[in-house]
């Protein structure tokens, strides 16, 4: 993955806020021609720091999703491995080390108990992970 430099997180921080944005819109607001937008951005996909664009749906509107934050502890130095396993599950909203008991804090999205009680046994499996703690999240306030 390569350094990110001003253009870049200027770049990243105009697609949080809208990631439909046209490159010529993209252009406008950072000052720069569209060649240099496109360019950057996909350098930003092909290295991997942009990993891809997603929809926000206000909670109101996403009655039927579960959400929830797990905790993970990892075995020796297989945190890196289990990083990988776990970017390639849909439902994994976002994914963050830290520092303490666990290793790994996860914000996982299912659309059913069902399928919510099938992303847990599949973390679950995966090589490495020592132990989790889940807790669905109720509401956000």
């Amino acid at each position: 993955m390569h350094r990110l430099d001003d253009l870049d997180r200027k770049l990243i921080e105009v697609l949080r806020v809208d990631g439909r944005a046209a490159i010529s819109k993209l252009a406008d607001i950072l000052g720069v021609t569209r060649g240099t937008v496109q360019a950057r951005l996909e350098r930003l996909l092909d290295s991997g720091a942009v990993l891809g664009f997603t929809v926000r749906v206000r909670q109101d509107n996403d009655e039927g999703a579960i959400r929830a934050v797990m905790m993970i502890e990892v075995a020796g130095k297989s945190t890196t491995a289990i990083i990988k396993k776990l970017r390639g599950m849909p439902e994994l909203h976002s994914l963050h080390t830290t520092n303490g008991a666990w290793d790994l804090v996860a914000e996982l999205r299912a659309s059913s108990l069902q399928d919510f009680d099938r992303v847990l046994r599949e973390v679950r499996m995966i090589d490495g992970i020592l132990n989790s703690e889940t807790s669905i999240l109720l509401s956000s306030v």
